[in-house]
């Protein structure tokens, strides 16, 4: 999977430890001023792919078009350095105006003042025209998330689907996959298998069925199993039910047992994301970040629900990031004011969508885009399925700190390579993510006193 999102995965464990030395007093990168003519300074940062920075350029630009008195200073970042450019902000107390932030860092923002309640500034946005799950990730009452007072807005809702090539299915005379009725577990594995060849006769597999990224695709298989890594209070790690178990096995399987995923050699020498953009790999997961890219895939594809398992209904994750406004901020209105225009305003988000970076914030808006289907991926019906209905939240995003997650990561490679049960693997886990998990809610208590 793409570096940035890896990057995004461990913002929030480099950041954890910054936080807790935040005051609501920390000074605001540009926007100590007021510019020429009392024009309002305040300063942007934000993170991502060459497709996304220039789409947010130039849609800050329209926004200094239509709020002539106001002069916005940008700060980019790729993913992978935006965790650390954030942190030097927060522990230099030059945070900027307006900025990215996960979701999961919400409860510590808050908790440590370095975000602003921006409840006061977003009155008039038509809220019920904005996804309600992308709004209420980032409300909060002190105690609950997605209650209280709001101190960001979406920049998008991000639904993970499942793409598939739809000229390797052609090609070997098998019929498309449904748009909306899921593969059982057996029918994908059976698909799969129908497609991976050998293509030139050269003795060597070229073509593959699939190539997953434990890290974003396995959720897909464990909540579609009636699985999860937390209980319903989010202070109970669950990984050591048979039905994740299960999942995870599954999931291994696909590479040791059916040999339907590249080797650990084979994507040594070309990953799988690479092997996907050259209609090498019949199914690859595809997020709305990725359509701009995918424009000039040399082959055509679209979208599917994940197959599914036990509970027979497909899921995946719906992620999210949030653009806030700092606490110290000596513009707040202005900077609300961008962040309303980038989240919620037809100009900016049409820019956005018209870039091809994300699906539209508005619900109106997104279901005449999704209806469109004279532009690729045809079936973009399907991300918005997942908005309304099974897509969820990352599990490390309904905690404090997500260094209990992580660990769980960063010690699977044993299974997937088959030299660990996974059935082994999450008994001899859970315990260890508990205990950090425990630690966690206790530096979230302490973290309100």
């Amino acid at each position: 999977m793409k570096k940035s999102l890896l990057a995004a995965m461990a913002a929030t464990i480099v950041l954890g430890g910054v936080i807790a030395g935040c005051s609501s007093n920390s000074q605001t990168e540009g926007s100590t001023e007021t510019g020429q003519g009392g024009t309002k300074q305040i300063s942007f940062m934000f993170r991502g792919g060459p497709e996304e920075q220039k789409a947010y350029e130039a849609t800050v630009k329209k926004f200094e078009a239509d709020h002539p008195d106001v002069k916005v200073k940008i700060i980019t970042t790729t993913g992978d350095q935006y965790a650390t450019k954030l942190k030097a902000a927060i522990t230099g107390k030059s945070v900027p105006d307006v900025f990215y932030f996960d979701p999961g860092d919400l409860r510590a923002y808050v908790n440590a003042g370095v975000l602003k309640d921006i409840t006061e500034y977003v009155k008039d946005v038509d809220f019920d025209n904005l996804w309600k799950r992308g709004v209420d990730i980032y409300r909060y009452d002190g105690n609950n998330v997605g209650q209280g007072s709001i101190y960001g807005l979406p920049k998008d809702v991000g639904p993970f689907a499942l793409g598939y090539n739809k000229d390797m299915f052609t090609a070997a005379g098998i019929p498309l996959p449904d748009k909306e009725k899921p593969y059982t577990w057996d029918e994908f594995i059976k698909v799969n298998q129908q497609l991976v060849k050998d293509t030139n006769g050269d003795g060597k597999i070229d073509q593959y069925g699939t190539g997953f990224n434990v890290n974003w695709a396995l959720q897909a298989f464990v909540w579609s199993n009636g699985a999860d890594w937390l209980d319903a209070t989010n202070t109970k790690v669950t990984i050591d039910d048979p039905k994740f178990a299960e999942a995870l096995q599954y999931f291994a399987d696909m590479q040791n047992v059916y040999k339907i995923t590249p080797s650990i050699e084979d994507a040594a020498t070309l990953d799988t994301y690479q092997r996907w953009m050259k209609g090498e790999l019949a199914f690859f997961p595809v997020g709305p970040w990725d359509l701009a890219t995918y424009e000039t895939l040399p082959f055509d594809y679209d979208l599917i629900p994940y197959p599914a398992g036990s509970t027979g209904k497909s899921a995946t994750f719906l992620g999210s990031l949030g653009i806030g406004v700092s606490s110290g901020s000596k513009n707040p209105e202005e900077a609300a004011q961008l962040v309303t225009y980038l989240t919620a305003s037809p100009e900016g988000m049409q820019q956005l969508v018209d870039a091809k970076v994300q699906i539209p914030n508005l619900i109106d808006m997104a279901e005449k885009w999704a209806a469109d289907t004279t532009t690729k991926p045809e079936n973009k019906a399907e991300f918005l399925r997942i908005v309304e209905d099974y897509g969820k939240p990352m599990p490390n995003t309904l905690t404090y700190n997500s260094e209990w997650y992580q660990l769980f990561f960063t010690d699977i490679q044993p299974v997937l390579d088959g030299k660990v049960t996974a059935a082994d693997y999450v008994k001899a886990e859970q315990p260890k993510m508990q205990k950090l998990l425990d630690k966690a809610v206790e530096q979230e208590a302490k973290s309100k006193k």
